[in-house]
């Protein structure tokens, strides 16, 4: 637990702010009960299946197994769909919507989650960047054409083997379908619905190139470093300040602040004091 005077200083933060970015990563959805795979122990703990096979989590988010062994890279993406879809975003979401709408803060999401829960939990989807791309969406696997389409299917999943029992396909050639999310190695992603958020992006930091922006850093590690590197490129405004929420990275140098503390506990922190 993080004493007082660095929920205070956060909280100082957030009430000085003329605009809000919320940079998230995987560590935001952990209060809400979902896995962050950090490290192997952590993939294999989520996903007891694949530690007989030995399988990492860079392989299994690995696009290549939608064509070598669909039913297994199915698997474990139909899992992930379901999950999300049941899943309810946890109380931090709606405060800072609350904070945005106390303080008529305009704000903008930048996450590389692709669970879609900051538009579940009412974020508008004009003012999200979804940086990897969002598992609620689908494309062709080929791909035969630059569609991207919602997703509606259900895939069920056989959890003793982590295998789909039913596989998504493109309803344009009849081929695989896959999410639209970039894993790894991945040659193939669409990224033109991701390109129009990351101008919506842009056109919010231009018309806040004055403001005060706080930014609210939140669950993004090192590993995977794109949310962590977009907060860190903020840095070079001195309008800017950071609030770096991580209970085991968390380091940020001053002006800027940290909490290391998981999501919920550092938005609960700083709302008891605003």
């Amino acid at each position: 637990m993080e004493d007082r005077s660095a929920f205070e200083q956060a909280a100082e933060v957030i009430r000085r702010a003329e605009a809000l970015v919320v940079a998230a990563g995987a560590g935001m959805g952990v209060d809400s009960g979902l896995p962050d795979f950090r490290g192997l122990e952590g993939f294999w703990q989520a996903y007891p299946p694949y530690r007989k096979s030995g399988i990492r989590f860079q392989e299994a988010a690995n696009p290549q197994h939608f064509r070598d062994d669909p039913t297994l890279a199915w698997g474990f993406y139909g899992h992930r769909l379901s999950l999300y879809r049941v899943t309810n975003p946890h109380r931090g979401f709606e405060i800072i919507l609350r904070w945005t709408r106390l303080k008529n803060l305009d704000y903008f999401v930048v996450t590389s989650n692709v669970d879609g829960h900051f538009q579940k939990a009412g974020f508008p989807e004009g003012q999200i960047d979804e940086v990897h791309g969002s598992i609620h969406h689908l494309q062709c696997l080929k791909p035969c054409c630059r569609e991207i389409w919602p997703n509606h299917e259900e895939v069920p999943v056989d959890l003793e083997t982590m295998r789909a029992m039913s596989l998504p396909l493109c309803p344009h050639c009849g081929g695989m379908a896959r999410p639209n999310i970039l894993m790894f190695g991945d040659w193939s992603w669409l990224s033109h619905r991701s390109d129009r958020q990351a101008q919506a992006l842009a056109r919010f930091r231009g018309q806040h190139r004055s403001s005060r922006l706080a930014v609210l850093e939140i669950g993004a590690g090192t590993a995977v470093a794109t949310i962590r590197s977009f907060c860190e490129e903020l840095t070079s405004s001195d309008r800017v300040r950071i609030i770096r929420v991580n209970p085991r990275e968390s380091e940020i140098h001053p002006p800027h602040r940290s909490l290391a503390t998981g999501a919920l506990e550092a938005l609960e922190g700083i709302d008891a004091l605003l």
